[in-house]
């Protein structure tokens, strides 16, 4: 019999110079606090880039959505070199190019339009979150 992870693994931009970077990290937040606690183990980029064998081991033995800030992709690029292919991917700018923003956000003071954008990238992660779930990746005993 088959054992299923009962955890999915997300790494999120850890890039402090922009706003998508911002909303990446308060992104996964919410989701791992408010929607699907119990399921959602934040990776720590930082950790993972400096070697933290806890935090690539991890990521191998679970499924992990990478949430990157933008095209430089540091949270796939590193998963990916370390512990395997992520299961699923976002990319902030992408997403904010498709949803037709093109306002100065900021990433020192964020206001209401951060603040939505951030729930809408949440809400990204649970879809991805929940195709796992369906495709019998992961085992919902968390939720």
């Amino acid at each position: 019999m088959e054992v299923r992870p009962t955890k999915v693994g997300v790494i999120s931009c850890s890039g402090e110079s922009e706003a998508e970077g911002t909303i990446a990290r308060n992104a996964v937040r919410l989701v791992m606090e408010k929607y699907r606690p119990g399921i959602v183990v934040s990776l720590c980029l930082p950790l993972y880039l400096a070697g933290d064998g806890g935090e690539r081991d991890f990521a191998k033995k679970v499924p992990v959505i990478a949430v990157d800030g933008c095209e430089k992709a540091c949270a796939r690029t590193a998963t990916e070199e370390y512990s395997g292919e992520v299961a699923s991917r976002l990319d902030i700018r992408d997403l904010l190019r498709q949803w037709g923003v093109s306002d100065k956000l900021s990433r020192s003071h964020p206001g209401e339009l951060e603040s939505e954008l951030t729930e809408r990238v949440a809400q990204e992660i649970i879809k991805l979150i929940d195709i796992l779930i369906e495709e019998e990746r992961v085992e919902p005993t968390g939720r």
